[in-house]
């Protein structure tokens, strides 16, 4: 039998110190409205896997999607507002 421990530490010989940093959390905090809008449109979508839309659950995922748009958008806006210059 042959003995995988010396192959397992070479892969976790430099485990991730800290955590996320300053720069990273604040990537995350500008993407947030876009992930809590892509997670609502999931919530809408992941019901009707398993049975048909009504009017309601259209109209529901059309929200939930405009939404999602809506989020990209502010956040591509947000992205070029930032580029020095006011290049676009």
């Amino acid at each position: 039998m042959k003995n995988i421990a010396a192959l397992q530490a070479v892969v976790t010989a430099n485990p991730p110190v800290g955590g996320p940093t300053a720069a990273e959390l604040e990537a995350i905090e500008a993407e947030m409205p876009l992930i809590l809008a892509e997670v609502e449109l999931l919530d809408a979508q992941i019901p009707l896997l398993d049975r048909p839309a009504t009017v309601l659950d259209e109209r529901r995922i059309r929200r939930a999607r405009n939404r999602v748009l809506a989020a990209r958008r502010d956040l591509a806006n947000h992205a070029t507002a930032a580029l020095p210059g006011g290049a676009a």
